[in-house]
């Protein structure tokens, strides 16, 4: 019986190769994970916007980030004028519109 306890602790004290390797390839599937997940659809997302609020021009309907509606009547550098009512006109920032709506939204 003796001499089998010390071939055991010499057995199990051994490192297999792939026992080393496994940590860092679980490491690189993570972040290929989250590369996929959640990276890749934000930059997505922000080029559309980008795109978005390159394209835009007078006569537009948008919808600001705060919520507010109204139809593009001027175009600054970083600032848009819109119109929600009739002879009433705000400033937002250009990065504030979130999205553009279909026109005849803002009658309905």
């Amino acid at each position: 019986m003796n001499g089998l306890i010390p071939e055991a602790y010499a057995q199990a004290g051994a490192a297999s190769p792939g026992g080393q390797l496994a940590p860092l390839l679980m490491m690189v599937l993570f972040i290929v994970i989250f590369y996929f997940l959640l990276i890749r659809p934000q930059q997505k997302k922000a080029k559309e916007h980008q795109a978005m609020l390159s394209s835009l021009s007078v006569g537009d309907e948008v919808v600001t980030a705060g919520g507010i509606l109204g139809k593009v009547s001027a175009i600054g550098e970083g600032v848009v004028t819109l119109e929600v009512a009739k002879d009433v006109q705000i400033k937002v920032q250009k990065f504030q519109v979130s999205s553009l709506v279909p026109k005849g939204t803002l009658k309905g």
